[in-house]
């Protein structure tokens, strides 16, 4: 990383206002304020252990604001696409996982968004491919009006139970998804389609700034591609550097966002570590997940700078219960010393 001192020497500049965007190691004098200011390193985002769900899963859906509230739902409790769904719903407080109201409709391969507070969960595999869409209060799940397009495995947008973007997934027999619905707290419409038919992605954001990227379609068709939506059309941008699916994600809308593990089939990713952070232009890859092997089929939570990554399934096919808290990296430490 380029340092000021690397680039300009050791000359204090004078300035009536601080820089805007100083380097790290730059040293200023703020002559309006009477004071001599050091702009110090930055802090990389960095990984740690959180308390472990009360019941291993993958294939769940997740929805909460932060690394210290998040909610996960449904999802399936054994390897294989024959084990039956789960219906079970738990509660992050930022050390423990709490069991809470169950879904009406158990199912794996489901989308949601929200908080914990104010929730909505839809689509997945019961099976059939369902089209159900439940609506959490805080307290319980409410059935409420049915996708217009039965699917599992796509991407999701939203802040709450009142708004969300459905986007893309996989319908049985072969159908990989291009359609997008949004919900406006009573009724799904159809909106524009993603250019790219997936399933198994990460998608992320609010219903006029969303997100996808990776997936696939097929057994082995995986992609790296990334898509914007701006509440009108979506818009192919910089792609992802690991292809993958399955993988989880947080973020808060089209210009920031983490995903994070999921799988891309090869030999040496199965079950993929791999974190990648969203500035809105390109994607940089950031520290890895902790637990050896990697996470198919987690969830996420959160937004690029507050995270949480949870269930999922390891490189041995077995269920985790393992939770990880993301902290994004941090500004540089501001200094300043008084000209007295």
């Amino acid at each position: 990383m380029a340092t000021y001192l690397g680039t300009h020497g050791s000359k204090i500049q004078n300035y009536t206002t601080n820089p805007d965007n100083p380097n790290q190691g730059e040293v200023w004098y703020n002559e309006t304020a009477n004071t001599i200011v050091f702009e110090g390193a930055t802090t990389a985002g960095s990984w740690s252990t959180g308390g472990n769900l009360n019941t291993a899963r993958r294939q769940m859906a997740g929805a909460g604001t932060s690394s210290s509230a998040a909610l996960g739902f449904g999802g399936y409790l054994a390897p294989g696409a024959s084990s039956a769904p789960s219906a079970l719903c738990e509660s992050y407080n930022g050390t423990s996982w709490t069991e809470v109201g169950d879904l009406n409709t158990a199912r794996r391969g489901l989308m949601g968004n929200g908080t914990q507070t104010s929730a909505l969960a839809y689509g997945g595999n019961a099976p059939p491919t369902s089209a159900k869409t439940d609506s959490w209060n805080g307290s319980n799940w409410t059935e409420v009006n049915d996708l217009n397009t039965a699917r599992q495995q796509g991407g999701a947008a939203g802040v709450d139970n009142t708004s969300a973007l459905a986007s893309g997934g996989f319908t049985p027999p072969s159908t990989y998804q291009t359609v997008v619905e949004q919900w406006n707290g009573t009724n799904w419409t159809e909106t524009t389609d993603i250019n790219t038919g997936r399933y198994g992605v990460q998608g992320f954001g609010i219903v006029t700034s969303a997100l996808i990227c990776g997936g696939q379609a097929g057994g082995s068709n995986y992609y790296k591609n990334t898509e914007l939506y701006n509440g009108s059309n979506w818009t192919e941008v910089n792609d992802i550097a690991f292809e993958r699916s399955f993988g989880g994600s947080a973020g808060s809308d089209n210009t920031s966002g983490l995903i994070f593990g999921g799988f891309d089939d090869s030999p040496t990713d199965l079950r993929t570590v791999k974190v990648e952070l969203w500035n809105g232009t390109n994607w940089t890859e950031q520290a890895d997940l902790s637990p050896p092997g990697g996470f198919l089929a987690m969830a996420g939570a959160g937004t690029a700078t507050s995270a949480i990554a949870f269930g999922g399934e390891g490189p041995s096919n077995e269920m985790r219960t393992a939770t990880e808290e993301w902290t994004g990296a941090g500004a540089g430490l501001t200094r300043t010393f008084t000209d007295s």
